[in-house]
């Protein structure tokens, strides 16, 4: 299911991920993939909803802009379970994602695929963080291996799923991230990176190369 032009169905499956992407037979990138809220923009507790709500943190777009020209596959894994709350539609969403994507690419870069869950944390899909559905959805979608990349994220959910997949977890502060850091040691996620914020996460990625 794409989020461009897409009709909203009555019920989501709970069988499979649901995947945005752009960009395709980009197998020869390696990747860095991305949660969106509260690590590329604000987060809310009364949820994102509409491409005004949607504000990028800053300088997130800038150091994803920077990440894509630098040979990077940019691909987003987010849950989004407003739609089974019904706050917020497809269409909704998919204007998010074309804001998102517009900026980054004014910025120079591309996203090569954002993939999200539609599903309630009771509809026990396989694709909610941490379950890791919308790795292999991405990896099925871009003939790509994403063991040993960068995932990017503010929450346990994330690194839970980066490491359930063989993903490196990074861990940045933003969004719920400072209170992630504060019980790593209690969930068995010790020794993971953390950064400031998206901007540093990206210039260590890249010095590292």
């Amino acid at each position: 299911m794409s989020d461009r032009g897409a009709t909203a169905p009555t019920t989501a499956p709970t069988t499979a991920p649901t995947t945005a992407s752009v960009g395709k037979n980009v197998t020869s990138k390696t990747f860095v993939v991305l949660d969106r809220d509260g690590v590329i923009n604000e987060d809310s507790r009364d949820y994102v909803k509409s491409a005004a709500e949607w504000q990028p943190l800053p300088g997130s777009i800038e150091a994803i802009a920077e990440l894509s020209k630098a040979g990077f596959g940019i691909a987003v894994a987010t849950n989004q379970s407003g739609l089974a709350r019904g706050l917020f539609d497809l269409a909704a969403l998919d204007a998010m994602h074309e804001k998102f994507r517009v900026l980054v690419e004014q910025g120079g870069g591309v996203v090569d695929g954002i993939f999200f869950c539609p599903h309630g944390p009771d509809e026990g899909c396989r694709c909610r963080k941490p379950a890791t559905g919308l790795l292999e959805q991405a990896e099925a979608e871009f003939g790509c291996d994403l063991r040993g990349c960068w995932f990017i994220g503010d929450s346990l959910r994330d690194l839970q799923a980066a490491r359930g997949h063989g993903c490196r977890p990074v861990l940045v502060r933003t969004g719920n991230g400072a209170a992630t850091e504060k019980v790593l040691k209690f969930n068995q996620l010790g020794g993971i990176d953390v950064f400031g914020d998206l901007c540093q996460a990206a210039r260590a990625l890249l010095e590292s190369r």
